[in-house]
C-alpha cells in the first residue's frame, strides 16, 4: 500500500512539474535512499526539531525537491525526493547531501519513524526505524547521531 502511494506520488509530481518550455531539462523525480539521520533521543511535547537527513546523490543532475512524508497516528515515513535533470554539464560524482526536515511534536506517546533506505533485492522497500518517545518538560542533553 506504501509502495503505491509512493508511486503514485511520484507520477503526480513529474505530472505537475512539467513545462512546456522547450529548454526545460527536467527529466522527472527520483526517491533517493537515506544513508544517515540526526534525531533526538527524545522529544518534549509542543516543540520543534529540526531532523537532519543525509543521502547520496549520483550527479549534480539531481536536486533536492522535497520530502515524502506519509503520516499514520504516530508513525511517520520520510523519503528524500529529488527533481532530476537532463544536462551535459551535470557531473557525475557521487556526493554527500544533507537536508533537514522540521518537525512539530503534536502527540503526547512515542514516535516511530521510519526513514527509506531503497529496496533489497526481492524489490521489498527497506527502512531505518528510529523511535522517540515524547516526554512533557526538557531535561538536559538530549540529541544523539544515528548512522
Amino acid at each position: 500500500m506504501k509502495r503505491n502511494a509512493l508511486l503514485v506520488f511520484i507520477i503526480l509530481t513529474t505530472l505537475m512539474s512539467c513545462s512546456v518550455d522547450e529548454d526545460n531539462s527536467y527529466v522527472g523525480t527520483e526517491v533517493m535512499p537515506i544513508e544517515s539521520i540526526d534525531i533526538p533521543d527524545q522529544f518534549v511535547y509542543g516543540e520543534s526539531y529540526e531532523i537532519m537527513i543525509t543521502y547520496n546523490r549520483p550527479s549534480t543532475c539531481y536536486q533536492f525537491y522535497n520530502f515524502l512524508y506519509d503520516i499514520n497516528g504516530n508513525e511517520r515515513t520520510v523519503a528524500v525526493i529529488n527533481s532530476v535533470y537532463s544536462d551535459s554539464s551535470c557531473t557525475e560524482e557521487e556526493e554527500s547531501v544533507t537536508v533537514s526536515l522540521n518537525f512539530m511534536v503534536t502527540g503526547t506517546e512515542t514516535y516511530l519513524f521510519k526513514f527509506y533506505q531503497g529496496h533489497d533485492d526481492e524489490g521489498e522497500d527497506q527502512y531505518y526505524l528510529a523511535e522517540v518517545p515524547v516526554i512533557s518538560e526538557r531535561q538536559g542533553p538530549e540529541s544523539t547521531v544515528l548512522d
